[in-house]
């Protein structure tokens, strides 16, 4: 008699014993970790439609996580970075003043003349400005060279004395013409630059058509009108002349006060090394008016600005995960007669439930990494439009990641929970 040849099995079937009731099984014929994941991502291809919806939601929850907080980020240092420029960028020194009999108050010093180059010899100063209000009570301030009694008398715009550097001290933005130079200062020209608010008094849009500015009947010649100031916007309504030029036309006796740009944080450090610079012989004689450090207003915004985000963040997200629980639930209803095979042919509770959180990770792990990754771009995005500096700190765009994956255990455990309870006849007699 002939014999049949064996089927070929591989070697590992062919050694495996036949269990026995109430033997261990082996570890080759249990459920493992990677046929969990194995039978949740396969479930999970074979609805396309439906995992792009479900996606979909953790998309936009971790794409509005991951943009708002960059965005916060980002709009909290541009308006960190204008407080500092207008109140943690700038020093101040004055002469101390004494109070006299009569009530009124003296300056007890004089800063000198040169106060300009001796603070910008400092480290931390970027730039430094001479600045005095020329007295001047009885002086008219006009356009017309004639006086017209017949129109009512106006109080006059204070007119100050500054160096060349103001604009580049203060922050300044000019609306036409020019600012005047160190040459104009030495020579006493009789030159002047409006504040955008006197120029509109005055009448003088436009310096091309050569106007002039009389000052207690003498003429000095526009040269340019300032539109915008960081800091000091009072001199938006004044008439600013060269030093030089008041030094030489109305006796002004010593600048007022010393006003420097500083870098952020030189502030403490300034606040005695410029007194030193300006009065070696007698620093107490002077008051610098110097910032500790970053403004704390804009601190206190920029906290705002984050928790305002930070709610409408965790809001989408929330909404995210509920469509993820959804979804789940809807694949555990539809999917009973399988779940009754898997529980009839020894599938536990356990691994029931298992391959549906994973399949709920696996898609809230995917929808992180995109979302993530659609943040970020969104805050580069519109960082380059406004002309911003993106701000995206790399543990956000990765916990974002992670948080999809975190969202997804979290919504898929309740489903997964119901689909573990439903006992094997059941199951096949629903889904049949």
């Amino acid at each position: 008699m002939r014999r049949l040849p064996r089927p070929h099995l591989p070697a590992r079937l062919r050694r495996r014993p036949v269990p026995t009731p109430g033997s261990p099984v082996a570890p080759a014929d249990r459920f493992r970790f990677t046929d969990l994941l194995g039978e949740a991502t396969a479930d999970i291809g074979s609805r396309p439609g439906r995992l792009v919806m479900t996606v979909l939601g953790t998309v936009l929850g971790i794409t509005a996580l991951v943009a708002t907080i960059g965005l916060a980020q980002t709009a909290a240092a541009q308006i960190a970075r204008q407080f500092d420029a207008a109140s943690v960028t700038q020093l101040v020194v004055t002469p101390r003043t004494a109070s006299t009999g009569g009530g009124t108050t003296v300056a007890t010093t004089a800063l000198p003349w040169d106060a300009v180059p001796r603070l910008e010899r400092l480290a931390g100063i970027e730039s430094a400005t001479l600045l005095a209000e020329v007295p001047l009570p009885e002086a008219v301030v006009t356009t017309v060279p004639v006086n017209d009694p017949s129109q009512p008398p106006s109080a006059p715009p204070p007119v100050y004395a500054a160096s060349d550097e103001l604009l580049d001290t203060l922050g300044g933005q000019l609306a036409t013409g020019r600012f005047f130079d160190a040459g104009h200062d030495r020579r006493a020209d009789r030159v002047a630059v409006l504040g955008a608010r006197v120029a509109e008094r005055l009448g003088v849009v436009r310096v091309d058509t050569q106007p002039s500015v009389f000052i207690d009947g003498i003429a000095y010649a526009v040269v340019g009108v300032v539109a915008s100031l960081d800091a000091r916007a009072e001199l938006l309504g004044a008439v600013i002349l060269p030093t030089g030029t008041a030094r030489a036309d109305f006796g002004l006796a010593a600048p007022g006060d010393a006003q420097a740009r500083i870098a952020v944080g030189a502030g403490p450090q300034l606040r005695g090394q410029a007194a030193l610079a300006l009065a070696p012989d007698d620093p107490e004689s002077l008051e610098v008016d110097a910032p500790d450090g970053r403004s704390e207003l804009g601190r206190d915004v920029q906290a705002d600005v984050n928790e305002v985000f930070l709610v409408l963040s965790v809001i989408v997200l929330l909404a995210g995960g509920v469509g993820i629980a959804n979804v789940t639930t809807l694949s555990v209803m539809e999917r009973v007669g399988e779940i009754g095979l898997r529980r009839a042919i020894g599938a536990t509770g356990r691994q029931i439930a298992g391959q549906f959180v994973a399949e709920s990770v696996v898609v809230g792990l995917l929808g992180g990494l995109i979302g993530a990754a659609l943040g970020v771009f969104a805050v580069v995005g519109v960082s380059v439009v406004r002309g911003w500096t993106p701000v995206v700190d790399p543990w956000v765009a990765l916990g974002g990641a992670l948080l999809g994956a975190v969202v997804g255990l979290v919504a898929g455990g309740l489903p997964a929970r119901r689909a573990a309870r439903i006992e094997p006849v059941d199951a096949l007699r629903g889904g049949t």
